[in-house]
């Protein structure tokens, strides 16, 4: 046996104990002869000393840090006035009978637990980085967050089952990773972006409830808390209703939180889309801190402002949204006003009018434009105070949603109004079904959600069967009834430009399926990897995957992608253009 005890399972109740552990050099301390080794473990900590007439003596003399030993020794108290309290084992050390270097390092290239380290260092030494103890909390949660994902689906009725990773290309909205075939010459995997079809046609094969912690791949630009290939709780079920997925995506969070120590009440609070994008300028609101958008764009009809009397006459495509922030007229100074300016113009904003609630009256340069009667209906509107002040965003309704519900959780972390240690969940409900783009028109969630109504005139008032899960501002996951009819998908795929024969090309083996009996279904999907960023309170969605890649899709750990050679290009009957 190597070790008695991991180094942090040692307490006072081990003192004249003769115990063996192993693990790494954390730090080297040579006190004039006496030398003092924190040993580091999965478990924390512990202080090896070795005396000058110790046999180990000339052996600990040349451990430096980083070197991996096997450390035997009787537990001791530490002198009067030594303890360490920030060490679990801070009230004892190990006097050194023997110890071996098991192995040797050189200095490292990253300090272990070092976060101002450049990112991309860190995750070139990512094995180095990983020995950080904040980083083996952050996989023992995850650890434990998959465990009890599986035994809560497991509890509710579901199967776990795999599905394929080399699969059909599918237009689904980010581009699909290809996997060349060596046996089918010029023709192609594609990496799922989900499981989403395989999920469906699991419902269709009658089994019923499904689950599978699953591997995606997207090809897409990358965010803090995007990556290439990332993992998702998937979860289907048939013969049910938009409440019965609800009630079962909030046992699984409310099992998940409280292994993890946090107790959450459910059912969460709901809002539809339109009150969401309405109210919060997004479809993920962070609900940690209250500050609404308002509409007042009929305060502007009769304005003598040309510009906002313009907008306001037209209020399907236009908004003209109020801000009013508490205490803001005492917060924000001209320059702060300048730089709040400056940060809507780069979200499309023409510009970031204000009033101020001053004492004795209001002050800014929409007063003079607005009567009197729509001053005292605008105080009203948004409650302000005397030591509030309004901001005002004008123009296209997406683009006013875009900027001013930017600028609201940009004054809310600024404000310091956002409560760190707070778990506000969201469901936002009643997705329209399609959204267009530069004359486009395409699913906004995917083309395989149910839709609540096709007979609307008006393409883009058609709503979906669809539901999100927001935490803290972050769309958590989300899913949607789908399309269990072969005729109502073959409909939705003829309005988002979609030829018959291109339906049956990419999906002819999922219409066939539908046409088979194929039970009303739906069902969810939660990013692991977003959960469990949240849960650790990590800042980046990197920090919590093992070996993740850069924001360019690189690993520089192992310097993928990389280049292949031309047999091997050979075989896969591909050859590599020069670029120009």
């Amino acid at each position: 046996m190597l070790r008695t005890h991991l180094c942090a399972a040692l307490t006072e109740e081990h003192i004249t104990e003769e115990v063996q552990v192993c693990g790494w050099c954390n730090t080297y301390r040579d006190h004039g002869g006496v030398i003092f080794i924190d040993l580091r473990d999965k478990s924390g900590i512990v202080q090896l000393v070795c005396d000058p007439s110790s046999e180990a003596h000339h052996i600990a003399a040349s451990v430096r840090d980083e070197y991996v030993l096997i450390a035997k020794g009787k537990v001791r108290a530490r002198g009067e006035g030594l303890q360490n309290p920030k060490l679990k084992t801070g009230n004892i050390e190990i006097v050194l009978s023997s110890l071996i270097i098991e192995n040797k390092s050189p200095t490292p290239p990253i300090a272990i637990g070092d976060e101002s380290v450049n990112e991309e260092l860190r995750l070139k030494y990512r094995y180095l980085d990983l020995r950080a103890p904040k980083a083996y909390n952050i996989f023992q949660m995850r650890s434990s967050v998959a465990i009890t994902a599986r035994n809560s689906l497991h509890n509710m009725g579901f199967l776990e089952i795999e599905t394929p990773i080399l699969t059909k290309a599918t237009p689904e909205g980010a581009r699909d990773y290809l996997v060349p075939s060596r046996v089918h010459q010029g023709e192609f995997y594609a990496l799922p972006q989900s499981p989403q079809l395989f999920k469906q046609l699991l419902m269709v094969g009658g089994f019923d409830r499904y689950f599978q912690i699953a591997k995606c791949f997207r090809d897409e630009d990358l965010r803090a808390d995007r990556q290439p290939e990332f993992t998702q709780i998937d979860v289907e079920m048939s013969f049910c209703e938009q409440e019965d997925v609800i009630k079962v995506a909030e046992t699984l969070l409310r099992d998940i939180f409280s292994a993890c120590g946090v107790q959450i009440h459910t059912p969460f609070r709901r809002l539809s889309y339109s009150t969401a994008m309405e109210t919060y300028g997004s479809d993920k609101p962070d609900l940690r801190f209250d500050m609404p958008l308002v509409e007042v764009a009929d305060l502007f009809i009769e304005s003598s402002n040309d510009i906002f009397k313009h907008i306001a006459l037209d209020s399907k495509t236009n908004r003209i949204k109020a801000l009013c922030v508490k205490n803001g007229d005492n917060f924000f100074t001209r320059k702060s006003l300048t730089q709040a300016e400056e940060f809507v113009r780069k979200f499309g904003a023409k510009g970031l009018a204000y009033i101020q609630v001053k004492s004795d009256e209001l002050k800014g340069p929409l007063v003079k434009f607005i009567s009197q009667t729509a001053l005292d209906e605008l105080i009203s509107r948004v409650g302000a105070e005397v030591g509030d002040i309004i901001f005002f965003g004008a123009g296209a309704k997406k683009i006013v949603w875009d900027y001013m519900g930017r600028l609201r959780l940009k004054i809310g972390a600024d404000m310091g109004l956002i409560d760190e240690n707070a778990y506000e969940f969201l469901w936002v409900v009643d997705f329209p079904m399609f959204e267009r783009e530069d004359g486009v028109t395409k699913a906004l969630h995917h083309p395989f959600t149910m839709p609540k109504d096709l007979d609307k005139q008006d393409i883009e008032d058609i709503e979906s069967i669809a539901y999100d899960v927001v935490l803290n501002g972050i769309e958590l996951g989300g899913g949607s009834m789908r399309i269990h009819k072969d005729s109502i998908q073959k409909r939705i795929f003829e309005l988002l430009g979609i030829s018959a024969q291109e339906a049956q090309d990419k999906f002819g083996f999922l219409l066939e399926a539908l046409s088979y009996g194929a039970p009303p279904h739906g069902g969810f999907a939660i990013g692991f990897d977003r959960l469990i960023m949240l849960l650790s309170k990590a800042q980046s969605i990197r920090d919590v995957i093992a070996f993740p890649k850069t924001q360019k899709a690189s690993c520089p750990l192992t310097s993928a992608p990389s280049a292949v050679g031309t047999e091997q290009l050979n075989e896969l009957h591909i050859r590599v253009k020069s670029a120009t």
